[in-house]
This record gives structure tokens, sequence and C-alpha cells, in this order.
């Protein structure tokens, strides 16, 4: 996200390569899907090797997933990068107009990648876009796919230099567009931040509290005593930063799946949570939830759940994760391929079950807070259900999969992006970071570094009016992607017209 100059040389070889391809129309669509496809596989290569770190942490069980999963993702995502340059292929024309032809197509393919087979919108095209923050501004307009469409527009511009000019008659104009294009986005974004600073909600004091538990502890039950005093020692610990500790919380947070057993199973546990808390103190955390069986089921569903508790360790509120993670908290074909042996990453038996929708969570002493539980915050547009208007959003993860990779900062940032989409503050934590408090601009306010143990105490930032994008979602993307489909359509009808007078001819 932070290299996206590179994008200024990809795209644009890209737009060449397709140039380069067979003229005839059929042939054109193959050669371009194949382009398509290899241009995925090394962006997705590249973007998400740090998958890879999951299988290692227990190499016995996963290690000989390592050489098959490792080009396996990439070649599935390279996918939809093929389907996107077979469609750019059929609205191909002459000249400058090409480029808006990639930017409807990759925009149409990137779209798809987010919603099919329950979606995967990682690292979308638009978050070159978003770094640094200023640049981000325009998502709370028109959201990452809007981004998205921008991204590739100005991205691929320098195609046009090499242009003949009976194709392009200033290709000049069209780099120069770009850059007036990037400069007018970070001039909106510093205005924007320029002109909100970041505002707190009265009365609320957040402790965050990051454990940097080892993925074996998280899953051992034998490490429970272990797991529980640690939780205890760092939740009461004085903060480095501020003259604080949990008495001056008024709620405090623990990260995902926080602990190895079913937390409302355990009273020893609840007592002692009981025991930690002061009384104006809500504890919300991370748990596995365990329902009771219903006739004739052996055993109840598993869910991935987020509890709010108070200083009696009664839960005041439970919301079960909506969108699972497949090959991590569930097998696509379970049966199938449970019987040859394959499990998922977390070896639930059956794999954990979805929760009916997403909606807000009372809070004692604060705003209403819509929960996402670790990648449910990458799905624009879909973080925030329709009607819904909450004070705050709240994402805890366990991005301890995937140690110390490029893999929880891409986390990070995409969070910060549903944050400035949705004009909402979104308050993060993470087992092993990183984990902070983001205004509804993207700002980070305070964070704990990856890889670190601690606490971190913070205000909870004041939610904005709703934005363009909260208020129209997609649909002032889709507007965008209208026009320039458009211009396309009308480009190949003046081509096509020329072709024929000069048949005539």
């Amino acid at each position: 996200m932070h290299l996206w100059p590179v994008l200024f040389i990809a795209l644009p070889i890209l737009v060449w390569l397709v140039d380069g391809a067979a003229p005839q129309p059929w042939p054109r669509v193959k050669a371009s899907a194949a382009i398509g496809w290899w241009f995925g596989f090394g962006y997705f290569l590249v973007g998400l090797y740090w998958i890879s770190n999951a299988l290692l942490v227990d190499l016995n069980t996963f290690g000989w997933l390592l050489p098959v999963a490792i080009p396996a993702v990439p070649a599935g995502l390279g996918v939809f990068m093929a389907i996107g340059l077979a469609l750019a292929a059929v609205l191909w024309t002459r000249g400058a107009m090409r480029i808006v032809s990639l930017a409807v197509a990759l925009t149409v393919a990137e779209w798809l990648r987010g919603h099919v087979l329950s979606g995967f919108p990682w690292n979308a095209l638009g978050y070159a876009l978003t770094s640094p923050i200023e640049l981000g501004q325009a998502a709370s307009v028109v959201g990452i796919w809007g981004l998205t469409f921008i991204a590739v527009l100005v991205f691929a511009s320098p195609a046009a230099l090499a242009d003949e000019p009976s194709e392009t008659r200033r290709p000049w104009l069209v780099v120069l567009a770009a850059v007036g294009t990037l400069i007018g986005l970070a001039i909106f974004g510093a205005l924007r931040l320029s002109h909100t600073p970041t505002a707190f909600v009265d009365g609320v004091e957040l402790r965050i509290m990051q454990p940097n538990l080892q993925q074996d502890d998280k899953f051992n039950y034998s490490a429970k005593a272990q797991v529980m005093n640690q939780y205890a020692k760092l939740s009461a610990a004085p903060s480095k930063v501020r003259p604080r500790g949990l008495a001056d919380a008024t709620h405090l947070i623990w990260p995902e799946s926080a602990f190895p057993f079913y937390l409302t199973r355990e009273p020893d546990a609840l007592a002692q949570i009981a025991a930690l808390l002061p009384e104006r103190t809500v504890l919300i955390t991370g748990g596995d939830r365990m329902t009771e069986p219903q006739p004739p089921a052996a055993a109840g569903d598993i869910h991935n759940s987020i509890y709010v508790i108070d200083h009696r360790a009664a839960v005041l509120a439970v919301y079960d994760k909506l969108h699972l993670v497949p090959f991590g908290e569930y097998l696509p074909l379970q049966p199938l391929l449970q019987r040859l042996g394959i499990v998922q990453l977390t070896k639930i038996e059956g794999g954990y079950a979805a929760g009916e929708r997403r909606q807000m969570m009372p809070v004692p002493r604060a705003p209403p807070m819509l929960p996402l539980i670790c990648y449910e915050v990458i799905f624009p547009g879909d973080a925030v259900p329709a009607g819904e208007r909450p004070g705050w959003l709240l994402n805890l993860t366990n991005d301890g999969w995937f140690g110390h990779s490029s893999g929880p900062y891409q986390h990070l940032q995409q969070a910060r992006v549903r944050a400035i989409e949705e004009g909402l503050p979104l308050v993060r934590a993470a087992n092993t970071g990183i984990s902070g408090i983001i205004d509804p601009l993207g700002r980070l306010v305070a964070s704990l570094p990856l890889g670190s143990e601690g606490v971190l105490d913070a205000g909870l930032p004041e939610s904005i009016s709703p934005t363009l994008y909260a208020r129209y979602g997609d649909r002032i993307a889709a507007g965008l992607l209208a026009i320039g489909l458009g211009l396309v359509i009308g480009r190949r009808r003046r081509d096509a017209k020329i072709r024929k007078q000069s048949a005539k001819a």
C-alpha cells in the first residue's frame, strides 16, 4: 500500500501488453486473460505471502500444505484479474480511452473478488490511494471501489506517452490530468483533516490489553491459568504513557478468541474477571462460545464471539461472528475435505458456525458499538448495516497467525479506511498487534506496536456526520463506472463509424 508509485510502472506495462495481444477479438480476449492471470498471480504472491506463516503455527499438521498454499492462493485470486483483463480486451479501443476501459474492467473484477464465494477484497487496488492518509480521505465520498477506479486511471496514465499522435494528440495532457488528480485528492484530504480535529466522547476511558500471546497458548486448554493470570496482570498494570490505571478505565478491551476455553463454561475464569474489574469498568472481549445442543445434534454450535461483561461477570451482550474465514474457521465442502484429512487452521471439529446478523451492541457508559471480528472489517459497505448508525466500530482480531509480516499492517490500513468511509471511530484490539484507536478520519490517535505486550489507554473519539459514502454506499462508485463505460462505448462507436467510412472510400 505504501509502495503505490510502483503502479506507475506496472499498470502502463499492462496496457502495452494488451495492446500487443492478437488483433482478432477472440484471440485478444484469451491472450489478455492470460496476461491478467499472470499479473494477478504476481500481485497476490507478493501481497499475500504472509498467509503461509499461519501454516507454520502447527507445522506438523499443516507443513505439507506450504508448497500447495503458497502458489494456490495467488493462483485462485489471479482468476479475477484474468476476468478483468478479458473484459478490458472486449472494451479495448484506441488512444487514451483504452485506459478508461482498463479502469472499468479492473474495478468490476475487484468488486467481484470482494463478493464472489464469500468475498476476499484484501489489498484491492484502490488501497494504493489511501496512504498517505490525505489521499485516503476520498474514500469518504467514493469508497474503496471508487478509489480503485481512480487508481487505475491515474497509475495507467503513462501508457499514453507511447501513443502515436493519430491515437492521442497530446499524451502529456493525460499524465498531467493524472498528476492533477493526485494533487486534487491530496488537497481535499488535507482540508478535510485540518477542518475536523479529533474530538473525544465525554466520560469514556478505554484500556486495550495486547497480550502478545503465542498461538500455541491460544488453543491449549492446559494454559488456562497462565493465560488468565497474564491477562489480569497486564490489564491492571500502570500505563507507560498516561498516568492511568484500570480503575480509571470505563471499558477494558481484550482481543479476538482470547481464551483457550469456553468462557461462560468456566466459573473460575468468570470469578477472576469479577475480581479484576472495578465497579465502573466493563470488559469487552473476544471468546469462543458453544451454544446448548439442540436435538438431534450431539453438541452445540461453536461461535467466534464478542462478549460485553460487567464487574459482576454478568454477560450483558453477545455478538457471533457473521463472516467466517474460509479454511481458517470453516472448510468449504467441509465433510468431503475432512474425510480427506484436511482441517481448518483453528481445528474446531465441524468448523465454526456463523452468526445470524450483524447488529449494534449496547455498551454501558458508551455510545452503541458495532462489532467486527477479524477480517469482517475489510468488507466495504458491509461493515455497517443499512439503517444503523453506531457511535463507534470495534475490531477484535488475532493477527498472531501471520507473525512479523506485512499482513497485520495491511489489516490495520483497511480498518482505517472503513473508519474514513463511514465517518466513525474504530477501536482495534489485536493479540499481537497492531492495537489502536482510530478517529473517524482514519487518523491513528494511539497504538501499540506489532509484537509487543502492554496496555493502551485513550479516550473514544467522537463520530462525525454521516459521510457521502455512508449515505449512498457504492452508488457513487457505480456512477463513475457508468460514466467511464459510456465514454468507452462512445469512442468505440466513433471508431467503428470511421472504419466503416474508410472501407466505403
